[in-house]
């Protein structure tokens, strides 16, 4: 698809026309699956220099994709960077974003498919419900796309493994959505711990926790929307199982049904783990032990308070602690067998153990870089699409990652430990 025929034709192009080719097209999207072939021959991605444009993709324009669709017309001019599409299953979001962006109704598609054939485009951003990542994802990088993807990366252990090979194989830039990683606090701390500053690092944590009296992911509904007529429903279900009657509870408040998300698990802790875990240079878990409760949302079957307990192949620990019920979380904490790293005042800051101190010094080290910004977080996918280095948030860490969810999840549903082999990337 010529992205300059494209926009010649949009005088021409009626919202009536968009609604049919959209309908026309959506049907397609349903039966896609990450289990099967790849729907496309792979391509090798264009060299982008430091001069070109990177043009984007946007697909899922809700809350977050819509933020993202903003972020990039906020961007510098010396960034260099476009939307040239979006898409959407519920047409109202798809072209409300592209008219945002300033393009014109023919830039709006609600099949993902008619987006990666556009002449042009460089990459895309992923904002769909989780369970439509991988899938969109794996396909994108099939034909040389590059992609952010929003957290968590994907829903289950098998697609973390796809996401994985199909990075490595076509080498294309994926950037996760945890924009904590491009904090540079996080990478500071990191260096101290690799220069022996803490010992070894016995135990980390961190939580996030809220206490919304509305109901966490309690979202507007948009009456607007109307399945079969401007919202492509059955689409939207993907592979998530049985198909289901229209519901815009499931629709417009996702996270808390476990039909497609883990809730407090796949949506807010990869905030803590990404980091943590840049932090302590963790590898893949060797055991995931998970509790979880709904004490006062009963409207969701996902839990609102939880905890969830980590070990690494070195023996150190981490430990997270979730509430959408309580405010009162744990605060961000590294120790070690002869120091602690806690964070303040713009600073790293080293705390001997008491039988160290003669040995370490306590330490207050300078954080120079960015704080946490999901622009910034932008930025850093851009610039590494244009140099080929390694974004914060890349494949590998965001595999680690999600291995930890996918068994904190497993730990929490069946009520078991989560024993895990790091080598052969297998429950045991």
């Amino acid at each position: 698809m010529d992205l300059e025929k494209k926009s010649t034709d949009a005088k021409n192009f009626s919202r009536r026309d968009f609604l049919k080719a959209a309908g026309a097209t959506a049907a397609g999207l349903a039966v896609t699956s990450v289990a099967k072939s790849p729907v496309y021959a792979v391509a090798p991605a264009r060299v982008i220099g430091a001069n070109d444009r990177i043009n984007i993709g946007h697909i899922g324009v809700g809350g977050m994709g819509g933020g993202h669709v903003n972020m990039v017309k906020e961007q510098p001019a010396e960034v260099n960077v476009k939307s040239i599409a979006v898409c959407d299953v519920f047409d109202k979001r798809a072209l409300a974003n592209a008219n945002h962006a300033g393009l014109p109704a023919s830039m709006a598609f609600r099949d993902y498919k008619k987006v990666l054939e556009i002449k042009g485009l460089d990459a895309v951003i992923i904002g769909t419900p989780e369970h439509w990542h991988a899938p969109i994802a794996i396909a994108a990088m099939e034909q040389g796309i590059h992609c952010y993807i929003e957290k968590p990366m994907c829903r289950t252990l098998k697609e973390t493994e796809q996401l994985l090979e199909t990075a490595k194989r076509t080498k294309c830039v994926v950037q996760v959505g945890s924009q904590g990683c491009s904090d540079a606090k996080w990478h500071t701390a990191g260096e101290q711990i690799k220069k022996g500053k803490i010992g070894k690092v016995v135990l980390s944590q961190g939580g996030y926790c809220r206490n919304n009296p509305s109901g966490e992911w309690n979202y507007g509904i948009d009456g607007d929307a109307k399945p079969g007529v401007n919202l492509d429903w059955d689409a939207w279900l993907g592979k998530t199982g049985k198909k289901i009657a229209w519901n815009p509870e499931h629709y417009f408040r996702w996270r808390k049904y476990r039909r497609y998300s883990a809730g407090i698990l796949s949506d807010l802790f990869p905030h803590r783990l990404h980091p943590l875990m840049i932090a302590c240079g963790a590898d893949y878990p060797t055991q995931v032990m998970t509790v979880g409760s709904i004490i006062a949302t009963p409207d969701r079957d996902v839990a609102d308070t939880t905890q969830c307990l980590v070990q690494f192949p070195n023996g150190s620990q981490m430990i997270l602690i979730g509430s959408t019920v309580n405010e009162t979380g744990p605060e961000d904490l590294i120790r070690g067998t002869k120091a602690d790293i806690y964070f303040g005042g713009g600073k790293v800051q080293i705390r001997p153990q008491r039988p160290f101190v003669d040995e370490i010094d306590q330490e207050d080290v300078e954080i120079v870089g960015p704080g946490e910004n999901q622009s910034e977080h932008q930025r850093n996918w851009f610039h590494c699409i244009r140099t080929g280095e390694t974004p914060n948030c890349n494949i590998d860490l965001a595999a680690k990652v999600q291995t930890v969810v996918c068994l904190a999840e497993m730990a929490w549903l069946q009520g078991k430990t989560m024993n895990f082999d790091p080598i052969k990337k297998k429950i045991v």
